[in-house]
């Protein structure tokens, strides 16, 4: 299995209803032997229009958290659990993260990440469940961010997706620690 043939079913990809309406099918980007994997939710409308990942408001904050935490964006790799936008920014169905997560399931093969760092409420779900984790219910679920689960030879560790601090500006505090924790949990692997 190559990168360039998860990224060409991607790319060609016409499983479900968000082909339809997307301009791009966003392909994971960044370093193949990474020991740091980013799974978020879907591209948002920036991403959509350029097919790249995290330029938007959200890569904003995403590359300042990266920064205080010491983790170079370039050493790491970045996917989302969903490859096309959503519309509206809507929540994802279920029929098309399980078409979708096929190529994530690859992905994580191939690169095989020893952290895996999924953004919200549902790539962590998807992560949980791929890993025989247990999803606490909606109310506990946001005490999962910044802990740090074993999975196997993996660590699994939620963290709030950046653009939340977006909507809700007084979690900045708690999502910069929760950051943070990435970049020593990375360091650890060095």
């Amino acid at each position: 299995m190559r990168i360039e043939d998860i990224n060409s079913g991607i790319k060609r990809c016409t499983r479900c209803r968000l082909s339809e309406t997307r301009i791009h099918a966003l392909c994971g980007e960044g370093k193949l032997s990474a020991k740091l994997m980013l799974v978020a939710q879907a591209p948002g409308e920036k991403e959509d229009k350029s097919g790249t990942m995290f330029i938007g408001p959200s890569g904003k904050v995403l590359d300042e958290l990266l920064k205080m935490a010491h983790i170079d964006r370039k050493n790491i790799y970045m996917t989302n659990l969903v490859k096309c936008m959503l519309p509206k920014y809507r929540r994802p169905k279920s029929d098309e993260i399980n078409m979708c997560s096929r190529y994530l399931d690859r992905e994580i093969e191939l690169i095989s990440p020893e952290i895996l760092a999924p953004l919200g409420y549902f790539a962590t779900r998807y992560i949980f469940g791929k890993y025989d984790i247990p999803i606490p219910s909606k109310p506990e679920f946001r005490k999962l961010y910044g802990k740090v689960v074993e999975a196997g030879n993996k660590q699994i560790l939620p963290l709030q997706h950046p653009a939340a601090v977006l909507h809700d500006a007084s979690i900045k505090e708690i999502l910069e620690q929760n950051y943070q924790k990435m970049g020593l949990v990375l360091k650890a692997f060095r």
